[in-house]
């Protein structure tokens, strides 16, 4: 058996969403320009005016067999397929989808200046199709074939990106998904150290009303988006240690990792995450050597794909850090329903963007009762539905 095709397909379909769509205003790092204030963020939808029912569109990767079988993943950005179109057809092409570890690492060899950032992103992708390939062609699960499952169900934590942070907004809302069983929260904090003081009264408002709605006993996480510095960052968790935080993430840009550590040591009972926009094992290996991080984050569609995760995981319970991975929808939770409770303790469910790509998919995801239940279909479970998705676009890349 061989790869003989490499396939793009971009889709519509109809997402009947009645909830606010990217209603919050976030702080990023590039604010510190007033020009760029005014460059929202991308949402699920394209245009938020016109729903519900929202049109949406995605696109697919495809890989094929020369016996009929074929490993799919999606949705996926149009960078992806010209970065794969570009650099990784050709390696593809006659391998045996058998053979991941040797693929991904004629990919990461090939790609020397394409080792983190869009060019790994890419080929994360290419990993979750060939691993999606794998199950379906071993009538598996992706989980069983990594060594799971060690649960039925993965706890899962409200991650509340595009929600309005008005303080009255956050208690209504962290009480709508506390009555459906989430026992863990995660909001997004709008203010950074360009904001002084007023902004600082807005963020612990955020953390006031979450606290108040969830009550004493849920763990709350609150996101900077890489947008503050460590004194704002000190000042913060000081500020807001009555109202226990379980965790600040992503406080200072990726990069900054003796920063991290700093925040990690003066931190003092407040977990410090990060590690969401690193890359491979051995951008992991650089934050567990400096001991920047309480918690990673590495995202599955990102770093590397499953199986880098795999070596990303083993190297974080060697030190002793637990892996929450950066969101990821079903390749999240085939990886953490294959690692052990301790290594992979939480999914994080984005409550708008986890739904939104459940309008392409023959296997829908979700939280019920604030958990994700672990499938038992073969592969990684991003096989398109028969009904409601239109093919837009099929393309045969060709390198």
């Amino acid at each position: 058996m061989k790869i003989d095709r490499i396939r793009s397909l971009r889709v519509s379909a109809e997402w009947d969403y009645h909830e606010p769509v990217g209603e919050a205003f976030l702080s990023r790092p590039v604010n510190i320009y007033p020009d760029m204030e005014a460059h929202e963020p991308s949402w699920p939808v394209a245009d938020k005016s016109s729903g519900p029912p929202y049109t949406v569109e995605g696109r697919f990767l495809l890989i094929d067999t020369d016996e009929g079988a074929t490993g799919i993943c999606g949705p996926v950005g149009d960078e992806d397929i010209a970065i794969i179109n570009r650099y990784f057809v050709d390696i593809l092409l006659g391998e045996n989808p058998h053979a991941i570890e040797r693929i991904w690492d004629k990919m990461y060899r090939h790609s020397i200046h394409g080792r983190k950032g869009t060019p790994m992103m890419a080929q994360s992708k290419v990993d979750l199709a060939l691993w999606d390939l794998k199950g379906k062609l071993l009538n598996a699960p992706v989980y069983q074939l990594l060594g799971g499952p060690t649960r039925k169900r993965i706890r899962a934590y409200a991650s509340m990106l595009g929600y309005s942070v008005e303080p009255n907004k956050v208690i209504e809302r962290t009480r709508h998904f506390l009555a459906q069983g989430f026992t863990a929260f995660k909001w997004f904090l709008p203010c950074a150290p360009k904001d002084g003081e007023p902004g600082i009264r807005k963020n612990l408002a955020v953390i006031r009303a979450a606290r108040e709605a969830a009550g004493p006993d849920c763990d709350l996480m609150f996101d900077a988006w890489s947008s503050w510095n460590v004194p704002y960052t000190l000042r913060m968790i000081e500020l807001s240690r009555e109202y226990r935080p379980y965790w600040f993430e992503e406080a200072v840009m990726a990069d900054l990792i003796p920063q991290y550590a700093e925040l990690r040591k003066e931190a003092r009972g407040v977990f410090i995450s990060g590690g969401e926009h690193e890359y491979t094992r051995w951008g992991i290996k650089a934050l567990l050597d400096a001991r920047a991080v309480d918690i990673l984050q590495a995202d599955v569609t990102w770093a590397g794909g499953i199986s880098e995760m795999r070596k990303i995981c083993a190297l974080a319970s060697a030190y002793d850090i637990p892996v929450i991975p950066h969101h990821g929808g079903w390749p999240s939770t085939h990886l953490i329903a294959s690692q052990t409770v301790t290594t992979c303790p939480l999914q994080e469910w984005l409550i708008q963007y986890g739904r939104m790509p459940n309008v392409f998919y023959k296997h829908k995801l979700d939280a019920v009762d604030g958990h994700i239940e672990v499938p038992n279909s073969p592969g990684m479970n991003m096989d398109l539905a028969e009904d409601g998705v239109a093919v837009i676009e099929e393309r045969t890349l060709t390198g």
